[in-house]
């Protein structure tokens, strides 16, 4: 790992390593990709006030979140099939995210289970919320990552209907794998280490679903079932549902208009994420960094604000913290790691974020991340959208 000096060269390897379908998966977004790329592109925009003779020799990265104590102001944001890109995915960026003295969040469509992952680590995780019309599923999915002491809820709220991403549909993606796909063959037999530690573990399907449902084991089966699940209805009642079942902390994922995370705030949630999805879901919607501004003026003192999307650098965490948010989700970034040399390379990842962030604290004149604001960027940088 000693030449890797970026998240972008962990993203090469990962795409070496890692069988097409399950990068593709991490690496593209909704549609035209309007929103993914825009997610890169508006943070390149934001530029940096840079400044000269300031005493910069105590810088500390380490911050609170959700009133916890943090080393640096990321969390591992939700990301399915995680278990895909690495065996036992999930275990290892949990692990790795405890080393670092960061949160990591657990998807509902992981494939480690909740209770894999909780054996195997020695912290409590967050866990991510879909909302199925399934109620009863639903209430115990949340009984479940309450009874493996889950020290927060992460409501995802944007994926009422999924937006297409064309590579999947093209590659087919199943989880797993179409073994029975000739294009499938020869893509495996060139990821000979993939091949291995995939077959060294029993961790191959959705954890969190199959087995918990009654005749919903097999593949065909769970995919079925998942296709099924996702509710249109969804609406701000089952919010209050929620939170009558859940004893916890309560974040709401998915916030892009003022209006809803006023909404949002009113809930009582602790914090609210700021997210397009990745540039996942509306393609040719704004991007996440575009809108902190305007929702952190708005509901920034009555719940805490975290942003997600298009976070590659500790660059682009200073940008988010200077917009407005308290703290930034990476998802691709430590997948890239992940899929690349699994927990040394989720390491390698914050490793070089950290360090990022650290010399581009000391190039602004600021020691603390509680001091970083607008001060640190250029005075002509566009307010709002």
């Amino acid at each position: 790992m000693k030449d890797i000096t970026c998240v972008a060269d962990l993203r090469e390897l990962h795409q070496r390593r890692v069988p097409k379908a399950f990068f593709d998966y991490v690496d593209g977004g909704s549609y035209q990709q309007e929103t993914l790329r825009a997610n890169v592109d508006d943070m390149a925009k934001i530029k940096f006030r840079q400044r000269i003779l300031v005493d910069i020799s105590k810088r500390d990265l380490s911050t609170t979140i959700l009133g916890e104590k943090a080393s640096l102001p990321l969390i591992f944001a939700p990301v399915g099939s995680t278990g895909m890109q690495w065996a036992d995915g999930e275990i290892h960026a949990c692990r790795a995210a405890h080393k670092l003295g960061i949160p990591y969040t657990l998807s509902t469509m992981s494939i480690c289970s909740i209770e894999e992952v909780a054996k195997n680590v020695d912290k409590p995780f967050w866990f991510q919320l879909y909302v199925m019309k399934d109620r009863g599923f639903c209430k115990a999915l949340i009984e479940r990552a309450a009874a493996a002491k889950c020290s927060a809820l992460v409501l995802t709220v944007d994926l009422q209907e999924i937006g297409q991403r064309h590579a999947d549909v093209k590659n087919g993606l199943t989880v797993p794998p179409n073994l029975m796909k000739l294009k499938n063959i020869i893509d495996f037999a060139s990821k000979p280490g993939w091949v291995a530690g995939m077959l060294g573990t029993k961790n191959r399907n959705f954890g969190n679903i199959a087995g918990h449902l009654k005749g919903v084991n097999n593949v065909a089966s769970v995919s079925e079932w998942t296709a099924s699940q996702f509710d249109t209805s969804l609406n701000w009642k089952d919010v209050d549902w929620i939170r009558s079942i859940w004893p916890g902390k309560l974040v709401i994922k998915g916030i892009l208009d003022v209006e809803d995370a006023r909404l949002a705030a009113k809930t009582g949630a602790q914090a609210i994420v700021v997210s397009n999805h990745g540039g996942r879901q509306l393609d040719g919607a704004p991007s996440s960094i575009s809108m902190v501004p305007e929702i952190a003026a708005a509901v920034g003192n009555q719940t805490e604000i975290m942003m997600d999307g298009g976070v590659r650098t500790g660059q682009d965490v200073m940008r988010a913290l200077a917009l407005g948010a308290k703290s930034c989700m990476i998802g691709r970034s430590y997948i890239y790691g992940l899929g690349a040399a699994g927990e040394a390379g989720v390491l390698k990842a914050v490793e070089c974020i950290s360090n990022e962030l650290r010399t581009t604290m000391g190039l602004c004149g600021v020691n603390t991340i509680d001091q970083i604001d607008r001060h640190v960027l250029m005075d002509d940088f566009p307010r709002n959208r």
